[in-house]
């Protein structure tokens, strides 16, 4: 089997006990040699600075390629846009451009008056700027899609506009996203699209998150979790199960893996372990 490329996402800390979770999975993931890491940015543009610190403090500490989130969410267009340019100013020409959650407590997203309409808009004007674009795809459709079908003509939109790569938000049976590629390249999508995988920290925590986002968690991995849970063995099935997941992705032709880490580094280390990816002195730890 061939080992797959790799890269990682993290979140901003919030706390200084944050901060040290943060650096500390930086360190551990680092020596897998990723392609690329990204910070994401929080719901409503909450962790703007957060977001824009991280990013500046990885690209100068760290040997990785790092890229920023940046979404649409109550900002004006100049304001998305000097976020953008702070990311170039240390360093960071790439860029992971979504439309954004609304804030907590609002019923649904909602343009700034003076902001970006939506992620294609987004797009076009990063690209504009001349960052290296990636794109959130759905393997089981946006929640707020008005279909299947339509949620694969926007993805080509974000394409046409200027991105070059997406990631898909996470999933649990490989079929999900084989059958979303397959449909992406009948609709005559030829970039890459790279499968989001969630090693599976804490089980009620993902449930609930793919509850939000609209990921099916087949019933079988629901029940074997709760007896791993009882039987104080869910590491275990985690691992085994993303593993399995991985492997079953890489031998239908996936040549890069992306991991949502939850700022938690063991889980994804050893998966990536399980497929053969060989961690290396990372040049940040070499004196």
């Amino acid at each position: 089997m061939t080992t797959p490329a790799v890269s990682f996402e993290f979140f901003p800390p919030k706390s200084l006990q944050g901060s040290f979770r943060l650096w500390e999975t930086v360190r551990v993931l680092e020596p897998l040699r990723p392609e690329w890491v990204s910070v994401t940015y929080g719901a409503g543009g909450t962790t703007r600075e957060l977001t824009r610190e991280a990013v500046a403090t990885i690209g100068k500490e760290f040997d990785l390629r790092v890229a920023g989130h940046l979404t649409c969410v109550d900002a004006s267009r100049a304001e998305t846009l000097e976020v953008a340019r702070g990311f170039r100013k240390a360093g960071v020409s790439d860029i992971v451009a979504l439309r954004g959650d609304p804030p907590n407590g609002a019923d649904g997203f909602r343009a700034h008056p003076e902001g970006f309409a939506n992620s294609v808009e987004l797009v076009g004007a990063l690209a504009d700027e001349g960052f290296t674009i990636r794109v959130g795809a759905y393997p089981e459709a946006h929640p707020e899609a008005v279909s299947p079908d339509a949620d694969i003509d926007w993805l080509r939109a974000k394409f046409e506009a200027g991105a070059s790569e997406a990631i898909t938000q996470f999933f649990f049976d490989p079929e999900v996203f084989l059958r979303f590629r397959d449909r992406c390249a009948a609709a005559g999508i030829t970039q890459p699209i790279l499968p989001g995988i969630l090693p599976i920290e804490d089980f009620p925590k993902a449930a609930k998150f793919a509850a939000a986002c609209g990921a099916t968690i087949p019933a079988e991995l629901a029940q074997a979790f709760e007896t791993a849970i009882r039987d104080d063995r869910a590491e275990l099935l985690a691992i085994a199960q993303a593993a399995e997941l991985c492997d079953t992705l890489v031998c239908e032709g996936c040549e890069h893996l992306h991991f949502y880490t939850l700022n938690r580094p063991d889980l994804t280390r050893d998966v990536c372990a399980a497929l053969g990816r060989v961690a290396r002195p990372a040049l940040s730890q070499v004196a």
